[in-house]
């Protein structure tokens, strides 16, 4: 059986970005989360704050390291699997890439020991500076990346030389590229929403256990806030994204929507199996009209049609058509669960409500899942291209690679990945089981101290025991 080195690679690519991306994803919401923690403790002098603080610093630790580890990966792809593509690109993308490790890395580097072995070695307000610029660090790592990969979907700002080569002509066109700043704000609010649905999971886990009950308190309820505040924000910026991409991309539109027709009132299918060789969506259960409201305003208005697109142009219909709705299904119910909680919150209920506890449990992978789902559309909607109308995926792979070679990577990929990040999330899983230890010590001091209290009391009265 031949192997295909163009498929195995892309393969390749996937899984590894798909590891990677859910590690730094959770540390840009968690570093915020602990800059929060911090500042409220300062403020208040709640030494709860703290302890939260303490805690999640330990997760924050691994997730990181599991990100810079998945990262480094990556980098040697574009290398051996993809040498033309980073030869063409190289005066673009480079300078881009180089200005997020110059910049956002090294910031989070010189920090992060302050941030995570400081506490008593420096002022407070030293240690919270450190979290601020780490927590910002993050923020700017997302910006310098995502605007590299915005390039890649709406590339502008340079002119191709006479060997094929891309030059930049206007670094402000090419950085903020017309669907970066609506990427960057949607991935920035996946990442915080993520980490909203994991802290208020972990704090329903402890309310379920009756364990840390205070600290509990402080993660559920700071995770309401999130999920009814920014849960329906996403909503609008993934609104406003998608009309972006309608402009500048418009058969991934169509595929996200599984629209081969160009009609007016195109249907939204909430459900469907879009067949790509009888180009149709069949078995559609849909709202007449819906696809065209939301993307036009207009119940009758037009979108893009698959049809419209040679079939060399057109991108994986049906991986592109369910990830879209698995994504937007999830962001649906984390508007719900919002709402909800936060009803209950103003019902003086939301600490004591069991089977809300076991559905902020339940969710606490759905984040991680829709912003996997939400990377599918992005990168396997922009195919055939590598570059958006200007690079193709066949054109972009090394000359010499060899399909058994990326099959041996690829299984090499697999195993180890398996072994080193699932020892990492075991880590993680574990720390979480064994609970918040600065909160554990006080409970067994105040415990401690009430039996002393009450011993010395009965002795008082000459009663041997109690």
């Amino acid at each position: 059986m031949e192997l295909d080195p163009i498929l195995l690679a892309r393969i390749q690519f996937a899984f590894t970005i798909s590891f990677h991306i859910v590690f730094p994803a959770f540390t840009i919401g968690l570093a915020s989360f602990l800059a929060v923690l911090e500042w409220r403790w300062l403020r208040t002098g709640n030494d709860l704050y703290r302890d939260v603080y303490k805690f999640w610093v330990k997760i924050f630790a691994v997730a990181f390291g599991m990100g810079v580890v998945s990262g480094v990966v990556m980098s040697y792809q574009f290398g051996t699997n993809w040498s033309i593509f980073s030869d063409r690109v190289a005066n673009v993308l480079g300078p881009l890439l180089g200005f997020e490790v110059l910049t956002a890395f090294f910031l989070e580097a010189s920090f992060l020991g302050i941030m995570l072995f400081g506490w008593g070695r420096v002022s407070k307000r030293m240690h919270f500076v450190a979290t601020c610029i780490v927590a910002g660090g993050t923020l700017m790592s997302a910006f310098w990346i995502l605007s590299a990969n915005s390039w890649m979907q709406t590339p502008q700002g340079f002119t191709v030389g006479e060997d094929g080569r891309l030059f930049p002509t206007n670094w402000l066109e090419i950085i903020f590229n017309p669907s970066f700043p609506y990427r960057f704000a949607h991935m920035v609010t996946a990442a915080y929403l993520t980490t909203a649905f994991v802290v208020g999971g972990v704090g329903a886990f402890y309310l379920w256990n009756k364990r840390h009950a205070p600290q509990a308190r402080i993660m559920l309820g700071m995770a309401t806030i999130m999920a009814a505040l920014v849960a329906p924000t996403q909503l609008v910026i993934g609104h406003m994204h998608g009309e972006n991409t309608m402009e500048h991309q418009p058969a991934k539109v169509a595929a996200m929507e599984g629209n081969w027709e160009h009609r007016e009132a195109a249907p939204l299918y909430l459900f469907g199996w879009p067949d790509q060789n009888a180009e149709e969506t069949k078995y559609g259960i849909a709202i007449p009209g819906g696809a065209s409201w939301v993307l036009t305003g207009d119940a009758k208005g037009k979108i893009p049609a698959l049809k419209d697109f040679p079939k060399e142009d057109r991108p994986p219909v049906a991986p592109v058509f369910w990830s879209f709705r698995v994504m937007v299904g999830l962001g649906m119910l984390m508007i719900f669960m919002g709402a909800v909680s936060a009803v209950q919150y103003f019902r003086g209920k939301l600490f004591t409500t069991r089977w809300l506890q076991v559905w902020w449990m339940l969710m606490m992978p759905t984040g991680f899942i829709a912003l996997l789902a939400g990377w599918f559309v992005t990168e396997i909607g922009r195919q055939p291209w590598t570059a958006y109308g200007i690079i193709r995926t066949m054109e972009s792979v090394s000359p010499a690679i060899l399909g058994p070679q990326v099959a041996w990577s690829l299984l090499a990929f697999v195993v180890m990945y398996i072994f080193v990040f699932g020892a990492g999330s075991y880590y993680i899983l574990k720390l979480i089981g064994k609970g918040i230890p600065v909160a554990e010590e006080k409970e067994q001091f105040y415990r401690h101290s009430i039996e002393a209290t009450v011993t010395e009391a009965a002795t008082e009265k000459g009663v041997d025991h109690v």
